[in-house]
């Protein structure tokens, strides 16, 4: 099954799959949590310090998976938004009474494999979101090994419908017509992929609006990753996501797939793709993303911090302000 076939098949469709199989939830134990920014430096969006009043509901259930997986998120809102309402009262509020705001989905790192939506740095995002005007969600998805490639993308498309859904859209006071998307590293690769995968309408389904990623690997054939000289670790891990042998990714359909420029169209949202110039991901597959999209006629910025730092590290002010400048002007 096709990446855009893939997410087709789970938009409207209820996640509460799990009647056969036994419930469990996505633990990671502290290791595997860790955030994919690995220097103690305080760098990148460590440098940011929440506001007071940001309201956090944490590991909200937002879907459960044909195996059993229970999928949760966060949501990050800013200080001015009323505390939660349940859903009849949120259905009774008017305009008058609150303005719905846009949303970002905002998706973490750890090579596929790793990570949480709840550790510091991740946490740091979600409430930075939120300090800029946006309902901050911040999501789980099934990692490697336990599943392969598509699982964590159909994982995120099902995120953005769910929230698109009225009544969790009435509940978090968002905006349905303008859900964006946000990540890191390989959070960047979903993210990306969530912005080209689908045709027409960007205000239906799991189709977001506008995408900013970072450090995102997001060109996975065997022939970008040579193009680029990607180290073995990085070839490594992509085999790993996509369930293929290290040697054999030129023989692996799902790398098609699982890249990101593969279904780029017109109808696609701007992107913003951010990088530094000499970190593990290659510059390269940044570029490449970014040319395939200004071809095809998506408006597309590409944004080249000096450095090292990877993902999220790289979101220091000078960042935070280009990123949040993107999100506004695409999303309102």
């Amino acid at each position: 099954m096709t990446a855009a076939a893939a997410l087709a098949a789970i938009v409207g469709v209820s996640a509460l799959s799990g009647f056969h199989h036994q419930l469990r939830e996505l633990d990671p134990g502290e290791a595997q949590a860790a955030s994919e920014v690995t220097t103690p430096a305080i760098v990148g969006i460590r440098t940011f310090t929440a506001p007071e009043g940001i309201t956090v509901d944490a590991d909200l259930e937002y879907g459960v998976r044909d195996d059993g997986t229970v999928l949760t998120l966060d949501i990050c809102r800013p200080a001015s938004m009323p505390a939660e309402a349940a859903p009849a009262a949120a259905a009774a509020l008017t305009d008058d009474d609150v303005t719905a705001l846009p949303a970002v989905v905002s998706i973490h790192g750890g090579s596929w494999a790793r990570g949480d939506k709840a550790n510091a740095d991740w946490r740091n995002v979600c409430m930075w979101l939120a300090s800029e005007g946006f309902v901050a969600a911040s999501v789980n998805y099934r990692l490697v090994p336990e599943v392969r490639f598509p699982a964590a993308i159909e994982d995120v498309a099902h995120a953005v419908a769910w929230l698109r859904d009225p009544e969790q859209a009435s509940r978090f006071g968002l905006d349905p017509t303008r859900i964006g998307a946000f990540g890191g590293s390989a959070g960047g690769n979903l993210a990306a992929l969530l912005g080209t995968t689908g045709e027409g309408p960007l205000d239906e389904g799991s189709r977001v609006a506008a995408v900013a990623e970072l450090s995102g690997p997001v060109g996975l054939s065997a022939e970008s990753l040579l193009a680029d000289g990607a180290s073995p670790w990085l070839r490594g891990i992509v085999a790993d996501y996509l369930g293929c042998e290290p040697d054999a990714i030129d023989a692996c359909r799902q790398a098609t797939d699982a890249s990101p420029a593969t279904f780029v169209d017109a109808s696609d949202p701007p992107f913003l793709i951010g990088h530094a110039e000499t970190e593990i991901i290659p510059l390269g597959q940044s570029q490449r993303l970014a040319d395939e999209l200004a071809a095809a006629g998506v408006e597309v910025e590409l944004a080249v911090a000096p450095g090292s730092e990877h993902s999220i590290g790289i979101l220091d002010e000078a960042m935070r302000v280009r990123v949040a400048g993107f999100l506004h002007a695409n999303l309102g």
